[in-house]
């Protein structure tokens, strides 16, 4: 069985609209709900909400992998708007002090051939000034506010996580279109986690 995270109810809506004709429409933050396939779940943004769901979720269900859905911003000009990445790798991004690198950092299994890889740090400050968005441009591709907190947990308890997010816009920098690109977003990370199921469905079978 998989378990499908989502942080936000506006992340999620597009998913939980299509997927089985909207079995899981009225899912809110800090619920999850089973069918005979799939775990969803709404942890609720930040680091802290995604631990204490997540944490919770594994402790009361039995999942055979975790893949987390979102929206991401791209820490350079790399990936552009609308382009779905899988995480290879997460780091936590906040408590690192740029002068000493010591961060965690972990690999994640990438089972998805059509997707683009990345490196996603997870951060809930705002990145402030060129200095700081240079030095994470050096080390990361993307960046989120939960992705981090859910591979962390999955880890601890021997469950698998893959991570797919897609792009938004560039950090910092001011679109007129970022709306659309954000409502498009979406709806792309709820097509490619409902394919993803499928496949894993069929595997599992």
């Amino acid at each position: 069985m998989t378990a499908v995270v989502f942080a936000s109810q506006s992340e999620a809506e597009p998913f939980l609209r299509s997927y089985q004709r909207g079995r899981f429409e009225s899912l809110t933050e800090g619920e999850w709900r089973a069918d005979d396939d799939i775990v969803a779940c709404l942890t609720g943004m930040g680091k802290i909400k995604a631990t204490l769901h997540v944490e919770r979720m594994l402790q009361s269900t039995s999942v055979d992998r975790i893949l987390h859905v979102g929206v991401c911003s791209s820490l350079s000009d790399e990936f552009e708007a609308g382009t779905p990445v899988a995480a290879s790798h997460v780091m936590e991004g906040d408590r690192v002090e740029l002068a000493a690198p010591a961060y965690p950092r972990m690999p994640l299994a990438v089972p998805f051939d059509s997707l683009e890889e990345a490196i996603l740090v997870t951060q809930e400050h705002t990145v402030d000034g060129e200095d700081e968005q240079s030095y994470w441009q050096r080390i990361a591709d993307i960046s989120d506010m939960t992705g981090y907190a859910v591979a962390y947990v999955a880890a601890t308890h021997g469950v698998p996580c893959h991570i797919i997010k897609v792009v938004t816009g560039t950090l910092n920098e001011d679109t007129d279109d970022f709306q659309k690109y954000l409502r498009e977003a979406k709806e792309k990370a709820a097509e490619i986690a409902i394919s993803a199921i499928n496949k894993w469905r069929e595997e599992d079978a």
